[in-house]
């Protein structure tokens, strides 16, 4: 298109002005330290009490953070939390050009994205797969959809169960976004992208002070993007503005709205053949791409409060409103390939939800009997409203419902409507929480984390088949969380940790209740871990964990009476080692490796004891840097590497093990202007990083090169 051939021209023209100009250094919300010297200068009042107040501890120009208030809900060292955890910044993923969940978990250790059939993001940790366990700001965002990076300032992957910070679910972990908010400067940026597929990617960033303590803030997105893979692409645009108000030096306000659409080809990838990938139609989509689509609308209205008493007491609220309408048609390959062909299958689904939570916390620093303490006392209400009807599609004109391998690509009459095992219902969750956890630290060189959560979880099912019946249970969970953190030195804590977490028997989008799983008690994981944070460096962190992971009480089928019981048994065991932030002030670096194995210890409704759980690779190994070889100009070089994994619990189809190196080179053209290429996959690797199942397998992308300009200003 003309407007990405001018992008290109631009873009090269940049790299041959050289013109030098120092870098830009930024805040914890994405502004620049002029203006925050601006803003210091025109309300140094105001700027004060936001500093003292603001969650983002992560700086624009550092990889990683040093403190979050996720895992904990309190502000609290990373080398201090006693469970292993990833923390990706917006600058690394600037650096990279990473665009969605999937691509960022590649660079996560113990982390596998799925396709989510194309249609929402999924993902694998610690051996658990789940669509739900997404969070932003430390609230659930378990909704179906893509989520983007627009307005985000960092994303924090926390691994292994923790239901006392984040209740149901979580039996892997989480991923949290935090997002940027007003910091009372003022700070524009704007950044314009495009790739060697021919996709256009606009971002804006404004953050203004407007003076006796109030402040917003808007970002915004549009994308037009293209795939290699043929009659596959995506739009998708938000507007994200938020507003602060500074209440004196104790008290902060924020009020945020998000309009986000996504609307994209559902591309469900490609089959198997004889229990592999099939080679050579990386590019090639199986079924019709026309009718084939997912669209995703989302408004989320958000409410935040803080305030500080006298005597180390500080009392916060987080409410969030969301409406989510999503809907997703596919016709897709539905089978492996045999005798040159395969079999194609088609249905739609419709997923509305509309969520309501409000998190209320209470954080008292304190010495009670001499022992320096932070106590955590807060409670959860919640409502989730959801629809969700699935229709079966019936294909005309193709003998078979089958396609030849010589032209698999479609335009057929298909028609849609629901059938028995069709879901079609309306579905409410309620939940009612509350929490107290203590951070005691008797000395200098112990730190003890102890907490425990309630929750009364109830669900109602109204399922409007042929049968129109009504289903409820509620569960009340008591869910524990220990550790116990050693700091020999002051760079070095060692840690140990137990926690647990419960999943209702409607699974985790709890989109059904039958008269057997209203009867049954929830799954549990219970996760053990030993670890170790070290700063070897000022500003470098190392970090290793081991851990077992236990998820109990799965639903199996008994050989003698034939009625569902909670037999089943599944283990997660593994290593994992991670180095983030900076070796130096021109170096920067995020590295990951895991070993792990996950598997069927007993016998479960979906597989027998001994199989190995789907993407799980043994070995996964990710490296990316970033080094400034001068004032103006900076390198990049990273490398993902995995052994092979299962596609499915059958254990028939392997993804083959794969290795790809990227690549970028960042160039500052003049004061508040920097260029950037990326080029991924360098090498040209043929792979297949992840599947949604045996014949649903994902193609990873050839050589492709990212091209943006940044204006900072």
């Amino acid at each position: 298109s003309l407007m990405t051939q001018a992008l290109t021209a631009s873009f090269a023209a940049a790299l041959l002005a050289g013109i030098s100009t120092p870098a830009i250094a930024a805040d914890a919300g994405g502004s620049t330290e002029a203006a925050a010297t601006t803003a210091a200068a025109s309300a140094a009042a105001a700027a004060e009490s936001a500093e003292q107040t603001i969650i983002v501890t992560g700086q624009r120009g550092e990889y990683g953070a040093k403190s979050t208030t996720t895992a904990t809900k309190t502000s609290t060292d990373i080398r201090n939390i006693p469970q292993a955890l990833t923390v990706i910044s917006e600058k690394q993923i600037e650096d990279q050009a990473i665009r969605s969940v999937a691509e960022l978990l590649t660079f996560v250790p113990g982390a596998t994205p799925g396709t989510g059939e194309s249609n929402r993001d999924q993902f694998t940790l610690r051996g658990n797969n789940t669509t739900a366990d997404f969070f932003v700001d430390g609230i659930r965002d378990d909704v179906q959809y893509f989520r983007d990076f627009y307005n985000v300032d960092r994303v924090e992957v926390i691994k292994g169960p923790n239901a006392m910070i984040f209740g149901r679910g979580g039996g892997g972990g989480i991923v949290n976004r935090v997002t940027k908010r007003a910091s009372f400067g003022e700070y524009r940026e704007a950044l314009t992208a495009t790739d060697s597929s021919g996709g256009v990617r606009l971002t804006g960033d404004l953050d203004q002070g407007l003076g006796q303590g109030f402040g917003i803030r808007i970002n915004g997105l549009y994308e037009n993007g293209d795939s290699f893979r043929r009659h596959v692409d995506l739009e998708r645009y938000g507007v994200n503005p938020t507003f602060a108000f500074q209440a004196g030096s104790a008290t902060r306000i924020d009020v945020g709205y998000e309009y986000f659409h996504d609307r994209r080809t559902t591309d469900r990838g490609v089959p198997s053949i004889g229990g592999e990938p099939l080679e050579g139609f990386d590019k090639t989509f199986f079924g019709d791409p026309d009718d084939s689509y997912a669209k995703a609308d989302v408004n989320v209205g958000t409410f935040a409060i803080e305030h500080e008493f006298a005597d180390g007491l500080t009392l916060k609220n987080r409410t969030l409103f969301g409406g989510y309408d999503k809907f997703y048609q596919n016709i897709f390959a539905n089978g492996a390939v045999t005798n040159g062909s395969v079999a194609l299958g088609a249905y739609n689904s419709r997923n509305d939800r509309r969520n309501l939570f409000s998190q209320t916390d209470l954080v008292w620093e304190n010495l009670l009997g001499g022992i320096d303490q932070t106590l955590l006392f807060g409670f959860e209400v919640g409502r989730q409203k959801s629809r969700n009807h699935r229709q079966s599609g019936t294909i005309s004109g193709l003998p078979g419902n089958r396609v030849s391998l010589d032209d698999p690509t479609v335009d057929v009459p298909v028609t849609f409507a629901s059938v028995g095992g069709d879901a079609n219902n309306r579905t409410e969750a309620t939940v009612a929480a509350f929490y107290v956890q203590d951070q005691v630290r008797p000395t200098d060189w112990l730190e003890i984390v102890a907490g425990l959560r309630f929750d009364s979880f109830k669900l109602e099912v109204n399922d409007l088949r042929a049968a129109d019946e009504d289903f409820n249970r509620r569960d009340e969970l008591w869910s524990p969380r220990l550790g116990l953190i050693l700091k020999p030195r002051s760079n070095l804590s060692l840690y140990a940790s137990f926690s647990r977490s419960y999943l209702p028997q409607s699974g985790d989008q709890f989109s059904a209740l039958t008269s057997t799983t209203d009867e049954l008690k929830p799954e549990r994981f219970d996760n053990y871990e030993l670890g170790a944070k070290w700063e070897p460096i000022d500003g470098l962190l190392a970090t290793a964990a081991v851990y077992k992971l236990d998820r109990t009480n799965t639903r199996a089928t008994d050989p003698l009476t034939n009625r569902t019981v909670l037999t089943g048994a599944q283990r997660s065991k593994g290593l994992e080692l991670g180095l983030e932030r900076s070796i130096s002030d021109r170096w920067q670096v995020s590295a990951g490796y895991a070993w792990q194995k996950a598997e069927i210890t007993k016998t479960t409704a979906a597989a027998p004891a001994g199989r190995e759980v789907p993407l799980v690779p043994r070995h996964s190994f990710s490296l990316w840097n970033r080094y400034d070889v001068s004032s103006s100009m900076g390198l990049g070089l990273g490398v993902i590497a995995r052994s092979k994994s299962y596609a499915s619990i059958n254990n028939t189809v392997r993804l083959p093990s794969y290795a790809r190196v990227d690549a970028a080179a960042y160039y500052k053209v003049m004061r508040g202007i920097e260029a950037q290429i990326n080029v991924e996959n360098i090498f040209g690797a043929d792979y297949f990083p992840t599947a949604h199942n045996d014949n649903n397998i994902a193609p990873g992308a050839p050589r492709t090169v990212k091209a943006q300009l940044r204006f900072g200003f």
